[in-house]
């Protein structure tokens, strides 16, 4: 059995772990019981009530966060000559094409997004089975495969993340920092699940989300109550 670490006791010992919090009592405590020296993610995970291995029951979708990530997106955009100056300004990290396609190809993937046009996402198309499996791959879905390349690289500055379901019926998310204030924490984590129940599929049934934990890099979950998110 592994040992209990004396800054996991003492969180351990702050949580209840027969209670449901409401979120503004969990996005208090998951400050209280991180100890990191490092500003930790404050990640957030949702059990739903779906088969994800039916393609009418998957849950994918877009969020933007009201008070970001608190973590710095590095962004790559695939582009044509005539739309790399927009995503300059817009902030992008890296800009290009062919260099980029062939550097991918040798196996770097230092960035966390990548943004691509429809026009040149037949070079982009090669590079799937690098990307894919790491979750880079540019989708119309999420907003990543578009003309405007300014404003879809402004977005993901700015906080906007994607999501999927993964194959347990389990959402994770990074929602923001320990460094946060509780009602910044509160009002990511609020937005993020609104979406979600938005896009709960017709085909579901019985309840649709069916827990809810919130936790730090090096934090125990703390159970929500989905009833109680307003509290």
């Amino acid at each position: 059995m592994t040992k209990l670490t004396k800054n996991r006791k003492l969180a351990l010992e702050k949580l209840d772990s027969d209670k449901l919090y409401t979120l503004k009592e969990a996005s208090v405590l998951v400050k209280e019981m991180t100890s990191t020296k490092f500003d930790a993610s404050i990640d957030l995970d949702v059990r739903l009530g779906i088969d994800p291995r039916k393609s009418n029951q998957m849950v994918r979708g877009v969020v933007s966060l009201p008070h970001g990530t608190g973590r710095a997106t590095r962004v790559l955009v695939l582009c044509s000559p005539d739309k790399e100056a927009e995503a300059k300004e817009a902030g992008a990290d890296y800009v290009g094409l062919d260099d980029y396609v062939e550097k991918i190809k040798g196996g770097w993937t230092d960035m966390d997004v990548i943004i691509t046009m429809p026009s040149v996402m037949g070079k982009v198309g090669q590079l799937g089975r690098i990307l894919g499996p790491r979750g880079l791959m540019p989708n119309p879905k999420s907003g990543t495969v578009t003309m405007e390349i300014g404003k879809a690289v402004k977005e993901v500055k700015q906080g906007k993340i994607d999501f999927k379901v993964d194959k347990s019926g389990i959402i994770h998310a990074s929602i923001g920092k320990v460094s946060f204030e509780p009602n910044k924490i509160a009002e990511n984590a609020k937005e993020f699940i609104s979406m979600v129940n938005k896009l709960k599929p017709a085909a579901a049934k019985g309840t649709y989300i069916r827990s809810l934990f919130l936790s730090s890099t090096m934090s125990p979950g703390i159970k929500i109550d989905p009833k109680g998110l307003d509290e």
